[in-house]
């Protein structure tokens, strides 16, 4: 029997736990992980304490050794020669690798990227893919090189995406579809049979990291651009409009087609059992999930119970940023 894969997993960021819980229990008669490199624990939240994220509690929970330097420095790339990698494999990792340290795994390194590449190269793929009315996504497996996200693609994963499904909703479904990725493109690999291909560089498009201001929202916009830019961002940054002067977080819309006759686009028509309904310049956006500033995410219902709007109130008209480009 051949000893498994030893892999060093490279990552930041809780969407990778799925995989790494596989890695623990399936996968570990074909591979052992033998160290992890994450980023240094911050501040978060809004007493901004230091904590360490989910994929070092995870690794420290199982005796790996955790590795998490500021800068990939020559020492750092010694520390990583000293695990002896067959491979790397890196997710939503936060640092820009250079070739002497992606060159230590004697099998090389691969990224899994939370998009169906070329598309959505960059820092917000799937709130990118969301926004943008794309009915699926998926997880891509590839080669790494300089350029970003660039590097020949192995395989992919697809995933659908729903008319309801927020990017926090996606982002599960895609942490779960790097199992059965990962579970084909690893024995691949070690048997000399992974080929990955170039992308098609006519159509890659790139996705920056988002702000605030991403989640302002014009009312003139069609219905359906709105409802899944809500989606999209939600919960980060979140997109948010002014009801009665307090800024309201929208958490959860869909759209119906059709100008409502007399309506001025961010004009509230009223409410049903489930949604406050808004015309948009295009259709009417169903809100169906609102938060107040200091409260909690609450279905409209709810929210409309303690926080009443009127019919006919307008909602401010904000100019929305462009979220993907090419390049």
């Amino acid at each position: 029997m051949n000893a498994p894969l030893r892999v060093v997993f490279l990552g930041s960021d809780a969407i990778a736990l799925d995989l790494l819980q596989w890695f623990a229990a399936e996968g570990r008669t074909q591979f052992e992980i033998v160290g992890v490199f994450t980023q240094p624990d911050r501040p978060v939240g809004r007493g901004q304490k230091v904590q360490a994220n989910a994929i070092k509690v995870w690794a420290l929970a199982r005796g790996l050794p955790v590795l998490q330097p500021e800068k990939l420095t020559e020492a750092v790339r010694d520390e990583l020669a000293a695990l002896r990698p067959d491979l790397g494999l890196v997710m939503a990792y936060g640092h820009i690798l250079k070739e002497d340290f992606m060159g230590v795994p004697a099998l090389g390194m691969l990224n899994l990227h939370t998009s169906l590449l070329p598309k959505y190269r960059g820092a917000s793929p799937i709130q990118a893919a969301i926004t943008a009315g794309e009915t699926e996504t998926g997880v891509t497996l590839m080669r790494i090189v300089r350029r970003l996200d660039a590097g020949p693609v192995a395989d992919c994963e697809r995933v659908p995406i729903g008319p309801l499904d927020t990017a926090a909703d996606i982002e599960a479904k895609l942490g779960a579809a790097c199992v059965p990725l990962v579970a084909r493109g690893l024995p691949a690999l070690a048997a000399g049979t992974l080929a990955p291909v170039p992308q098609d560089e006519a159509v890659a498009t790139y996705c920056r990291k988002l702000g605030k201001e991403d989640g302002l929202l014009d009312w003139t916009a069609p219905a359906a651009t709105l409802a899944a830019r809500i989606n999209g961002l939600y919960p980060w940054p979140g997109c948010v409009t002014v009801l009665d002067g307090q800024p309201v977080k929208l958490g959860l819309a869909d759209a119906v087609p059709g100008a409502p006759a007399g309506a001025a686009p961010g004009t509230v028509l009223g409410a049903d059992a489930v949604c406050l309904l808004v015309a948009a310049g295009d259709g009417v956006v169903r809100l169906r999930r609102l938060q107040r500033a200091g409260g909690r995410m609450l279905g409209a219902a709810e929210f409309l119970r303690g926080f009443p709007v009127a019919a006919g109130t307008v909602l401010p008209a904000q100019p929305m940023t462009v979220l993907v480009t090419k390049r």
